[in-house]
């Protein structure tokens, strides 16, 4: 009888053993990697882990992110990150805003707290919300950015968009830029922040242009005392962007938000040798893009003197310079005019927790589909520069940066599932790794 005990203890012991190690063998065959078909540094598909930190409230929990490249070892040593990350493409330019603030850095929450914006028609304006968003679960956005409401002073939020730059094959930031004591409707002064984007950009490897908004008064007189001052206090700095002009020049570029603002007579004054306040053939010239909007402001580029134009919008069919099948006759008419044609490619757009009543202009991302569209329309227009709208304006929702799922009371914000918060990155590389590809075949 006691043997027969034994010998059924044994048999306990061991199957319980078997159950316990045969889990363990399995687990230790599963694959680590399930990438699906590209071999650029982020997988599409998420596994379990990435959907549970992807799903994860970024209030509660503010992780930083860590990159995920292939073969990368740890992410605390910079030379390890560098040696993985690609080379920035500098014919890539990324819009990047950085007029957030939240109370840890600004002592108050800055954009994220946008105002919701009412109609033009006070009739429409009153079937719609009125108010001001409440940060840090009810923000100005559509999307929930992974960082939480984030402040643009934070040294280590700078180093990580510097980094998803670089992981996505971005070269360039288009920085949002108003004058030294002035600033938006909704934010603060950003001047003082672009020595610490510079610093971080150079990091990286990445260059600086200015985007230049639509200050109170711009006229061809300040607009000639900003270059100065732009050129003077920022130009020497390594991540201060040149582009190389055919004559062999490096001038900087920059991008004119609403040009058309101001009529062809006031940039005449500033972009043409004979202008009152010319910068041409002075130390300060440059590259001046224009925004195109309508297709009757191709006359006022030319007369005003401007060097190329852009698209900006995120939105086909919105307008006719962000329309994709209008790209290719507006290439022609910059090769024509020897203007530099830059199209502005985007993810989609939606800025309805700001603009309640702008749902006709929404466009779907279709899980990243929209947004290799336009990379493909851009692509065949044959450009010298490709612009994304954008990096981070979070209020139009046409942010390539790491956006996670999150709910608050009856809000439910839009998110990147069923792919990974890192998805549009990915889909930048790709294509900015193409547009490469192209250049060199159109150079030939």
């Amino acid at each position: 009888m006691a043997r027969f005990r034994r010998k059924s203890c044994c048999v306990i012991i061991a199957l319980a053993l078997v159950v316990f190690i045969i889990p363990v063998i399995l687990k230790s065959l599963s694959p680590e990697d399930n990438s699906f078909g590209s071999q650029f540094a982020f997988r599409l598909l998420p596994s379990s882990r990435d959907v549970e930190e992807d799903t994860r409230d970024p209030v509660s929990s503010k992780a930083s992110w860590t990159l995920k490249l292939i073969g990368a070892k740890k992410s605390d040593s910079p030379e390890i990150k560098m040696q993985d990350l690609p080379e920035p493409n500098y014919n890539v330019h990324a819009f990047y805003y950085a007029w957030y603030g939240n109370p840890q850095f600004d002592g108050k929450y800055v954009h994220w707290d946008h105002l919701i914006l009412p109609h033009w028609d006070p009739k429409v304006a009153l079937s719609y919300p009125t108010g001001r968003h409440e940060p840090p679960d009810d923000i100005g956005t559509n999307f929930y950015p992974a960082l939480g409401p984030y402040s643009s002073k934070d040294p280590s939020v700078l180093e990580e968009h510097m980094q998803q730059l670089c992981t996505a094959g971005v070269g360039v930031l288009a920085l949002s830029w108003y004058p030294a004591n002035m600033k938006d409707d909704n934010g603060e002064e950003i001047d003082n922040l672009v020595p610490l984007i510079l610093n971080a950009a150079d990091k990286y490897k990445l260059k600086v242009v200015f985007h230049i908004e639509p200050y109170k008064n711009r006229d061809d007189a300040n607009m000639h005392e900003n270059i100065k001052y732009i050129v003077d206090r920022y130009g020497s700095h390594p991540a201060f962007y040149r582009y190389k002009t055919n004559t062999g020049k490096f001038l900087p570029l920059y991008y004119i938000y609403d040009s058309y603002l101001q009529s062809p007579q006031v940039w005449s004054q500033l972009l043409k040798s004979n202008g009152k306040h010319t910068i041409r053939n002075t130390p300060y010239d440059g590259i001046f893009i224009a925004l195109l909007v309508e297709e009757r402001h191709k006359e006022n580029v030319l007369n005003g003197g401007f060097d190329g134009l852009y698209t900006y919008f995120a939105t086909n069919g919105f307008t006719y310079g962000s329309s994709h099948h209008n790209w290719r006759s507006m290439k022609t008419f910059c090769d024509n005019n020897d203007l530099m044609f830059i199209p502005s490619v985007g993810p989609g757009y939606i800025d309805t927790s700001i603009r309640p009543w702008n749902s006709q202009n929404t466009r779907n991302r279709i899980n990243g589909k929209y947004y290799e569209t336009s990379f493909n329309a851009a692509l065949g227009a044959r450009p010298q520069i490709i612009s994304i709208t954008s990096f981070n304006e979070w209020h139009e929702g046409t942010q390539i940066e790491r956006a996670v799922p999150k709910t608050w009371r009856k809000t439910v914000y839009l998110d990147y599932l069923p792919h990974k918060s890192t998805v549009y990155l990915e889909i930048t590389n790709k294509w900015a790794r193409k547009f490469s590809e192209e250049l060199k075949k159109w150079s030939e």
